[in-house]
């Protein structure tokens, strides 16, 4: 990272503020590289210790980096990003058999997966955000490979964790030394769906889509706010609940953060137990959704 830090100042890989930004401070962007270079690690490591992971994410994630990186940089038209969103999320369906699924479960899951990728880059606005939620989810994914069901190697998720928490030195704090750039939130987003699709898949279960629930809530939502008020919801914008906590009502980026982090573990855990005593996915996922939902509404009153 400190090295990173020298290469970024270099070539000026900075993010100045703008009318969708919730900072006033030129940053050093792209820090989030951390998680390609934790996910290349992992490969090398567990090569040399005979248990190396599947090419198709590797060559996923640095396909889904560069290009994300590249566009730190400058600016890349929609279509390029999108090609490879779809490409690198086919090298994983491809590594963990998906294509072998119904025909018409293709396509949806295509559309569902990339758009939890473009809906993580989205939410990544506060300092602390995308690693502290990121590292709530592994938490919760790491018990479960422990204490639940085994679904994946340890270290796949340990070297995300260790990612997290070396990216949060240097961001979760009220002036950041650095944000993800489009770098980090795609790259940890992509190692995330990777570990989900593996748990649905080992399970035969959707409910542990629900780790991702706060993020869902609020990028759902704010999409259906904007267009309740015809405003084009391609436009950059302030208007995630999160946004409106920090901007409007001027509570710090670090507690918002934590309390994001925080709601996300609590949902977890009831998933977890919800799982446990056999309760329908969709009882499960009506329940969080109308809790998250709720809360969501407050943002009117904000």
């Amino acid at each position: 990272m400190l090295l990173y830090f020298r290469i970024a100042d270099k070539y000026n890989i900075i993010d100045k503020p703008n009318e969708r930004s919730s900072h006033d401070y030129i940053t050093i962007r792209g820090g989030g590289v951390v998680f390609w270079l934790a996910a290349m690690l992992c490969c090398l490591v567990g090569a040399l210790r005979a248990t190396p992971l599947p090419f198709p994410f590797a060559l996923g994630i640095t396909l889904i980096s560069a290009v994300s990186f590249w566009d730190d940089i400058q600016s890349l038209p929609n279509k390029i990003r999108i090609v490879i969103h779809f490409l690198s999320i086919s090298l994983v369906f491809y590594e963990l058999g998906m294509f072998a699924l119904p025909w018409w479960l293709i396509p949806t899951a295509y559309i569902f997966f990339v758009g939890i990728l473009n809906a993580y880059n989205f939410m990544d606005g506060i300092n602390g955000i995308t690693g502290l939620y990121s590292l709530a989810v592994l938490i919760l994914l790491q018990y479960i490979n422990y204490k639940l069901i085994p679904f994946t190697q340890p270290d796949f998720i340990n070297y995300a964790i260790i990612a997290c928490m070396v990216f949060l030195f240097f961001n979760f704090r009220k002036k950041a030394k650095c944000f993800a750039g489009d770098v980090g939130s795609m790259a940890i987003s992509f190692w995330l769906v990777t570990l989900l699709l593996q748990l649905m898949l080992k399970t035969g279960s959707f409910i542990w889509i629900l780790f991702l629930a706060v993020y869902g809530v609020d990028s759902v939502c704010t999409i259906l706010h904007r267009i309740y008020l015809k405003q084009n919801i391609f436009k950059a914008h302030r208007m995630h609940f999160y946004q409106i906590l920090s901007n409007e009502r001027g509570i710090s980026h670090l507690k918002v953060s934590a309390g994001y982090a925080l709601v996300q573990l609590l949902i977890g855990g009831t998933v977890i137990r919800a799982y446990r005593i056999n309760m329908p996915e969709w009882l499960a996922g009506l329940g969080v959704t109308f809790v998250l939902s709720a809360i969501y509404l407050f943002k009117f009153r904000k």
